[in-house]
């Protein structure tokens, strides 16, 4: 399994409701200096794929830059409906964040 399996798998674990980061997605996935090759793939990510890729953010807990889903705000809209808060444009990610243990049910 090369390493954008190994991260398209974590990803596809993150729950309903919860986000992860860049660099949980790496260290989860068994490389905790690939947090650059997440964004990498999460950017190479088709829509056909059915990732929640609207579920990783970056370090302090914001969206990714509006072009990679389609426009302004749709990932925090896709994160709001899931039931995800943010403040100050941020997800608190004390409360939000995936621990890397729960897997994807929804």
């Amino acid at each position: 399994m090369n390493a954008y399996e190994k991260i398209y798998e974590t990803v596809r674990k993150i729950p309903k409701g919860k986000v992860s980061t860049y660099g949980d997605i790496a260290r989860f996935s068994g490389n905790p200096h690939w947090a650059r090759v997440v964004g990498y793939a999460m950017y190479s990510c088709d829509s056909s794929m059915g990732l929640p890729c609207h579920r990783v953010l970056n370090r302090l807990g914001e969206t990714c830059p509006g072009h990679l889903f389609g426009g302004e705000n749709v990932q925090r809209g896709r994160l709001e409906a899931e039931g995800v808060k943010f403040e100050n444009g941020r997800v608190d990610l004390g409360v939000y964040g995936w621990n890397g243990l729960e897997d994807y049910e929804n």
